[in-house]
């Protein structure tokens, strides 16, 4: 059978890498193509576009880049019909996907949607566009469905593909030598996988380095991004090493971790936390006046309460981020009450294996 994928960041990518190797498991003979980015490619899926190439961020980024985004469009769909799949398979990336779950219907094409639009966060009344639109989702959020009963539509919780990944990793022997590190506590630094995240992030996170001369900071870097990106931090002796967030957080004392999906897997290994976020002044105020969710980082929507400290645009600066460090460092209480709160978003998320799980469903669905 013949499976258009589409992911559209970083993430999105591991995980639809993923599942085309749980499907290619159950169809040995399955075909691939759609726009991903290098673990889609190293999967086998035949790139019609590469997601560098229409990444944006925030809501004023998106509109100077809205005739960029539509020339991706407008490519994919081409791309679609040309290949003439028996299922198109969206993953995460809503905005741009939930263009395309809409053109595929209109063409009779099966649309299949792995993890979630965060319809939830804000316009709830999306919902019903996506129920509209998508034959079959498959939520990995384990309040998700919940959520779309109010819209009468009974969808998948899978499991949280993270687990499967966290699962299969196996921590170097020797991190520190290989990486030219002290035996100081080390301080992970994420500051996201996008060049926009990454240049409005970053600068905050190395100006308190200063202030813990007895532990070292390693910067969890993206090796996509464009050179030079991490100079800054480099320039205050800050280490960058790529490729190995695992094995960073696997040894982190404390991490600093722009929101988003690395929110989750920090709390997963367990590391004490402070989620930041912080956008430009017109973008940050229309998601304040939309969004309807009391938290951001994926740990405290899980939990449904605050597990982790959230710094958000002006809270987000050198003064206050130095002090909620300093705390998840010093306050042992602070810690303990961070790792309760983290075994319970573990006991949430349950044990299914999302991949496998998602990848029956969709072939099974396929046969039938």
């Amino acid at each position: 059978m013949k499976y258009y994928i589409i992911s559209g960041e970083r993430s999105g990518d591991l995980h639809a890498s993923n599942l085309i190797t749980a499907i290619r498991e159950l169809d040995p003979i399955a075909n691939f193509r759609g726009m991903g980015g290098d673990y889609s490619q190293q999967a086998n899926l035949s790139l019609a576009a590469h997601y560098d190439e229409v990444a944006l961020m925030g809501f004023v980024e998106v509109l100077f880049g809205f005739r960029k985004v539509l020339k991706y469009l407008k490519l994919v769909k081409e791309d679609i019909l040309a290949f003439q799949p028996d299922a198109v398979i969206l993953v995460d990336y809503g905005g741009f996907n939930m263009k395309i779950a809409k053109f595929c219907h209109e063409k009779g094409i099966p649309v299949h949607y792995y993890i979630s639009p965060k319809v939830w966060a804000w316009n709830q009344n999306r919902a019903f566009k996506l129920k509209k639109y998508v034959d079959h989702l498959y939520s990995i959020l384990p309040f998700e469905p919940d959520f779309f009963k109010r819209f009468d539509w009974e969808v998948n919780y899978v499991g949280n593909p993270l687990l499967d990944e966290i699962a299969k990793f196996t921590p170097h022997d020797f991190f520190h030598q290989k990486n030219e590190l002290s035996y100081k506590p080390i301080i992970a630094l994420l500051p996201g996988s996008r060049r926009q995240e990454v240049d409005k992030m970053m600068q905050t996170m190395v100006e308190i380095v200063p202030a813990f001369s007895n532990a070292q900071f390693i910067i969890a870097g993206v090796r996509n991004l464009r050179a030079g990106v991490y100079q800054k931090a480099k320039d205050l002796g800050v280490k960058v090493i790529f490729d190995q967030t695992y094995d960073l957080l696997y040894h982190a004392n404390a991490a600093i971790v722009t929101s988003g999906t690395a929110t989750l897997e920090t709390a997963l290994f367990r590391v004490p936390q402070v989620v930041v976020y912080k956008t430009s002044g017109i973008s940050y105020a229309i998601a304040n006046h939309l969004i309807k969710v009391r938290f951001i980082s994926l740990v405290n929507l899980i939990a449904d309460k605050e597990v982790v400290r959230e710094l958000i645009q002006g809270e987000y600066n050198k003064e206050v981020l130095l002090g909620e460090l300093k705390a998840i460092l010093g306050d042992v209480q602070r810690k303990a009450e961070i790792l309760q709160g983290y075994n319970l978003v573990r006991a949430l998320l349950g044990n299914k294996s999302a991949s496998k799980e998602t990848a029956k469903l969709i072939v099974d669905s396929i046969k039938k």
